[in-house]
Protein backbone atom coordinates (compact mmCIF):
# COMPACT_ATOMS: atom_id res chain seq x y z
CA UNK A 1 0.00 0.00 0.00
CA UNK A 2 2.87 2.75 0.73
CA UNK A 3 3.46 2.71 -3.11
CA UNK A 4 0.35 3.46 -4.49
CA UNK A 5 -0.11 6.71 -5.94
CA UNK A 6 -3.09 8.61 -4.59
CA UNK A 7 -3.56 9.46 -8.79
CA UNK A 8 -3.00 8.24 -12.26
CA UNK A 9 -2.83 9.46 -15.66
CA UNK A 10 -1.61 8.00 -19.05
CA UNK A 11 0.67 10.58 -19.55
CA UNK A 12 0.87 14.80 -17.83
CA UNK A 13 -1.32 15.93 -20.30
CA UNK A 14 -3.98 13.48 -18.85
CA UNK A 15 -3.92 14.75 -15.16
CA UNK A 16 -7.23 16.25 -13.87
CA UNK A 17 -5.36 19.97 -12.75
CA UNK A 18 -8.71 21.40 -11.69
CA UNK A 19 -9.05 19.00 -9.39
CA UNK A 20 -6.06 19.43 -7.96
CA UNK A 21 -6.42 23.42 -7.80
CA UNK A 22 -9.75 22.68 -5.86
CA UNK A 23 -8.45 20.20 -3.73
CA UNK A 24 -5.83 22.77 -2.86
CA UNK A 25 -2.72 22.20 -4.26
CA UNK A 26 -0.04 24.74 -4.77
CA UNK A 27 2.80 23.08 -6.11
CA UNK A 28 3.37 20.25 -8.72
CA UNK A 29 6.66 18.52 -8.83
CA UNK A 30 7.58 16.81 -12.01
CA UNK A 31 10.03 13.74 -12.43
CA UNK A 32 12.03 15.24 -15.57
CA UNK A 33 12.91 12.10 -17.82
CA UNK A 34 10.10 10.05 -19.01
CA UNK A 35 7.70 12.32 -16.99
CA UNK A 36 7.92 15.58 -18.66
CA UNK A 37 10.90 15.08 -21.13
CA UNK A 38 11.30 12.44 -24.14
CA UNK A 39 14.01 10.04 -22.15
CA UNK A 40 17.76 11.14 -22.83
CA UNK A 41 16.73 13.69 -25.67
CA UNK A 42 17.50 16.74 -23.06
CA UNK A 43 14.70 18.98 -24.51
CA UNK A 44 10.67 19.70 -23.61
CA UNK A 45 8.69 19.00 -26.63
CA UNK A 46 6.56 22.42 -27.36
CA UNK A 47 3.85 20.76 -25.91
CA UNK A 48 5.39 20.33 -22.50
CA UNK A 49 6.56 23.74 -22.64
CA UNK A 50 2.50 25.28 -23.64
CA UNK A 51 1.61 23.04 -20.97
CA UNK A 52 4.09 24.47 -18.08
CA UNK A 53 2.73 27.87 -19.23
CA UNK A 54 -0.43 27.30 -18.91
CA UNK A 55 0.04 25.57 -15.81
CA UNK A 56 2.12 28.34 -13.97
CA UNK A 57 -1.37 30.54 -14.13
CA UNK A 58 -2.35 28.45 -10.93
CA UNK A 59 0.83 26.61 -9.62
CA UNK A 60 4.40 26.87 -9.00
CA UNK A 61 6.44 24.40 -10.61
CA UNK A 62 9.62 22.32 -10.08
CA UNK A 63 11.21 19.54 -11.69
CA UNK A 64 12.48 16.82 -9.33
CA UNK A 65 15.04 14.68 -10.71
CA UNK A 66 17.47 11.80 -10.01
CA UNK A 67 19.42 12.45 -13.19
CA UNK A 68 23.26 13.85 -12.37
CA UNK A 69 24.46 15.07 -15.58
CA UNK A 70 25.30 18.66 -14.72
CA UNK A 71 25.01 19.36 -18.40
CA UNK A 72 22.29 17.32 -19.18
CA UNK A 73 20.18 19.25 -15.85
CA UNK A 74 21.83 22.81 -17.25
CA UNK A 75 20.23 22.56 -20.85
CA UNK A 76 16.91 21.39 -19.13
CA UNK A 77 17.18 24.81 -16.82
CA UNK A 78 17.87 26.82 -19.72
CA UNK A 79 14.50 25.90 -21.56
CA UNK A 80 12.14 26.34 -18.08
CA UNK A 81 12.30 29.61 -15.34
CA UNK A 82 11.68 27.42 -12.53
CA UNK A 83 13.60 25.22 -10.19
CA UNK A 84 15.67 22.26 -11.04
CA UNK A 85 16.33 19.87 -8.22
CA UNK A 86 18.93 17.15 -9.34
CA UNK A 87 20.42 15.18 -8.48
CA UNK A 88 17.57 14.83 -6.00
CA UNK A 89 18.44 10.88 -5.27
CA UNK A 90 14.91 9.72 -4.71
CA UNK A 91 13.33 8.08 -2.87
CA UNK A 92 15.43 9.69 -0.39
CA UNK A 93 14.21 13.12 0.69
CA UNK A 94 16.85 15.40 2.59
CA UNK A 95 17.81 16.80 -0.43
CA UNK A 96 14.43 18.42 -2.02
CA UNK A 97 13.20 18.80 1.80
CA UNK A 98 16.09 21.22 2.04
CA UNK A 99 15.10 23.09 -0.75
CA UNK A 100 11.24 23.12 0.07
CA UNK A 101 12.33 24.15 3.64
CA UNK A 102 13.99 27.17 1.68
CA UNK A 103 11.40 28.11 -0.17
CA UNK A 104 8.25 27.55 2.51
CA UNK A 105 6.82 25.08 0.52
CA UNK A 106 4.67 22.64 2.58
CA UNK A 107 4.84 19.32 1.24
CA UNK A 108 0.87 18.80 2.26
CA UNK A 109 0.25 21.85 -0.63
CA UNK A 110 2.40 19.68 -3.53
CA UNK A 111 1.67 16.70 -5.53
CA UNK A 112 4.90 14.70 -6.95
CA UNK A 113 4.25 13.73 -10.78
CA UNK A 114 6.53 10.61 -12.29
CA UNK A 115 6.09 7.51 -14.08
CA UNK A 116 8.41 5.39 -11.92
CA UNK A 117 6.77 3.77 -8.33
CA UNK A 118 9.69 2.96 -6.69
CA UNK A 119 11.47 6.26 -6.98
CA UNK A 120 9.18 9.02 -7.89
CA UNK A 121 5.77 7.57 -6.24
CA UNK A 122 8.02 6.37 -2.85
CA UNK A 123 9.39 9.43 -2.58
CA UNK A 124 6.18 11.49 -2.83
CA UNK A 125 4.31 8.76 -0.05
CA UNK A 126 8.01 9.72 2.20
CA UNK A 127 7.42 13.66 1.61
CA UNK A 128 4.27 13.52 2.67
CA UNK A 129 3.02 14.94 -0.48
CA UNK A 130 0.05 13.66 -3.13
CA UNK A 131 1.46 11.40 -6.07
CA UNK A 132 0.58 10.74 -9.71
CA UNK A 133 1.52 8.05 -11.33
CA UNK A 134 1.72 8.48 -15.32
CA UNK A 135 3.06 6.58 -17.76
CA UNK A 136 5.92 7.84 -20.09
CA UNK A 137 5.75 10.80 -21.70
CA UNK A 138 7.50 8.78 -25.24
CA UNK A 139 6.11 5.32 -24.23
CA UNK A 140 4.74 4.46 -28.01
CA UNK A 141 8.22 4.56 -28.78
CA UNK A 142 9.71 2.42 -26.13
CA UNK A 143 11.44 -0.95 -27.02
CA UNK A 144 9.53 -3.99 -25.68
CA UNK A 145 12.02 -4.70 -22.70
CA UNK A 146 11.48 -1.67 -21.53
CA UNK A 147 7.99 -1.86 -21.41
CA UNK A 148 7.90 -5.00 -19.67
CA UNK A 149 10.42 -3.60 -16.99
CA UNK A 150 7.85 -0.74 -16.36
CA UNK A 151 4.55 -3.25 -16.17
CA UNK A 152 7.04 -5.28 -13.25
CA UNK A 153 7.75 -2.03 -11.61
CA UNK A 154 3.86 -1.51 -11.71
CA UNK A 155 3.31 -4.83 -9.97
CA UNK A 156 4.01 -3.46 -6.99
CA UNK A 157 1.52 -0.92 -7.30
CA UNK A 158 -1.01 -1.89 -5.25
Amino acid sequence: MLIKADYEAKTVFEIDYDTLKNEGIKVIAFDLDSTVMKSKSGEFSNEVLTMFENLKKDFKLLIISNNNNPQYIEKAENQIDFPVIAPAKKPATQVSKEFLKEHSINPKDMVMVGDRPLTDILFGKFLGCKTILVDSISWMEEKPIVRLARKLERIVNI
